[in-house]
């Protein structure tokens, strides 16, 4: 949810309670003045009754409301003494209206032409009913009228405001850390953006400047390792050409040569695993999977025919995905490779090309790999010495840099599977 719809949410909300309490509060503060206005007017008609029934008499004859909305009524003198003031509500029919409507009625004793009466004074009063259904369609009309303001409001002030804060998100989106490029920032007067545009800058630079060292590294230490492990190896082979060695001797060369193999594969997959997570592989296009994986095969065709397997691949589909192409030849044959050094001897090797996925089968161990111990790193699960424990790390690092999924599963053998982004 965006910011400015969020905040938008919430005060709507916060005004639809506001308005509710505040309608229920000014309903009955509305009803009280009703009230008090209706009594002022029927005391005020009391007085106006008096006085004419001293210039007129007969009007204390009418003792209904057929005709008037006054009534007197004749008591006796203990009954006027005990009378008091009092109003009523109660519903009354009315011939105009053909219904019963609500009422306030008034009730007091009087003294008037040598007799004591009481006097009722009826007056229409306002439905309830009818003021709650007005008062609620104005109130949703002053709350939509509100909340269209609300976001007329958000959508021009506070979108304008916002403007510098999703001009650094959006430079963020775009931002790559191998790109030689500082971050731009829009000018803005608010402190708060300012101080944010300050502290991004200086991570950004902060970022760069460690990109940039950890990258010379890596390239220093590829020339600065492989280089004297390359001469190590040369002068141990002349060595043991030039010399005369007894068997147990080339025994103990060949076991130093051997780890000094492995120092060096071992160091190459680390810097290729550094290459790939620092983001240093920024060549794209599309990779024919189909194709790549006849190069493969073939490239693999004396080691699969060594261990007396063989390659089997199903082409479904033709497919293809952007990405970069030495990597995805990384990819394939490291998932080629790990099947062929943990398959069993003369067991056949699957390999299954689909619309958005390849999938890679061996026979080996009868049972289930650890699932959390597959991608990681120097984790080996055979003997196998020569192996240095990133063939898989190096396809699960190549995987997530494109958004690729790579699965493992054990059925009737143990299977990669390799799904594309549909």
């Amino acid at each position: 949810m965006r910011l400015l719809n969020y905040t938008t949410q919430y005060f709507a909300l916060l005004l639809l309670g506001v308005i509710t309490i505040w309608a229920v509060a000014f309903y009955y503060a509305m009803l009280d003045e009703i009230y008090d206005s209706l009594d002022d007017g029927l005391e005020n008609q009391k007085i106006l009754l008096l006085k004419r029934a001293q210039e007129d008499p007969s009007i204390l004859a009418h003792n209904d409301f057929d005709k008037h909305v006054y009534s007197f009524t004749p008591i006796s003198a203990p009954s006027f003494e005990r009378q008091q003031e009092r109003y009523q509500d109660t519903l009354m029919y009315m011939l105009n209206e053909e219904d019963y409507e609500p009422v306030r009625i008034y009730e007091s004793a009087i003294q008037a032409n040598g007799g004591y009466y009481k006097l009722k004074i009826i007056t229409s009063m306002v439905e309830e009913d009818d003021l709650i259904e007005d008062l609620v369609s104005y109130l949703i009309g002053l709350y939509a009228f509100l909340v269209l303001c609300i976001l007329i409001l958000n959508n021009l002030l506070l979108k304008r405001i916002w403007k510098p804060f999703h001009y650094l998100i959006d430079q963020l989106k775009d931002f790559k850390l191998d790109r030689k490029t500082s971050l731009t920032t829009a000018p803005t007067k608010i402190e708060e953006f300012t101080l944010l545009n300050t502290t991004v800058t200086a991570l950004i630079a902060s970022a760069q400047r460690s990109y940039e060292e950890q990258k010379q590294f890596i390239e220093n230490a590829s020339h600065e390792l492989q280089t004297p492990l390359a001469i190590v190896i040369n002068k141990l082979e002349l060595f043991i050409e030039q010399q005369p060695l007894s068997d147990e001797q080339l025994v103990q060369m060949a076991s130093v040569l051997d780890n000094l193999g492995r120092l060096t594969r071992l160091n190459k997959s680390l810097l290729l695993l550094s290459k790939i997570e620092n983001e240093q592989f920024q060549e794209e296009a599309e990779v024919d999977f189909k194709q790549l994986l006849h190069q493969s095969l073939s490239d693999f065709e004396a080691i699969a025919a060594h261990k007396n397997s063989a390659l089997i691949l199903v082409e479904e589909t033709e497919m293809s995905y952007r990405m970069n192409r030495d990597l995805a030849v990384i990819l394939v044959n490291n998932l080629i490779k790990n099947a062929l050094v943990h398959g069993t001897p003369g067991a056949p090797i699957h390999l299954r090309l689909k619309q958005h996925s390849l999938s890679i089968t061996n026979q080996g161990t009868p049972t289930p790999l650890k699932v959390e111990d597959i991608f990681a790193r120097f984790k080996k699960s055979g003997t196998n010495e020569k192996s240095t424990g990133l063939g898989l790390p190096i396809a699960q690092a190549i995987a997530v840099k494109y958004q690729l999924q790579l699965a493992y599963s054990y059925t009737d053998g143990h299977r990669f599977t390799l799904t594309f982004p549909i």
